[in-house]
């Protein structure tokens, strides 16, 4: 007996899919701003994405060089400023 019924077509892609894109969309906010926890959540949602198996693999790419590029600009501006801390 069962109580629920089958699932008629792969449940989750939207999910994955969804990720793809907000690891685009965060990596290229990264590049402009909060660059030191945009690109690390941008890396970590198009890693998931691609593990998943998305459709959109091409977002999901450039969503993870997006958040490599946000680190590696983040990376300049302590290495111009000489420092690893912020002055407030």
């Amino acid at each position: 007996m069962h109580l629920t019924a089958p699932a008629a077509r792969r449940t989750g892609i939207r999910d994955v899919d969804g990720m793809a894109v907000a690891s685009f969309v965060l990596g290229l906010l990264g590049l402009l701003v909060l660059n030191v926890f945009l690109g690390p959540i941008a890396i970590a949602l198009a890693g998931a994405a691609l593990l998943r198996g998305t459709a959109r693999r091409g977002r999901a790419l450039l969503g993870l060089v997006l958040g490599v590029a946000d680190l590696l600009v983040l990376l300049a501006f302590v290495q111009a400023d000489s420092t690893v801390s912020w002055s407030f």
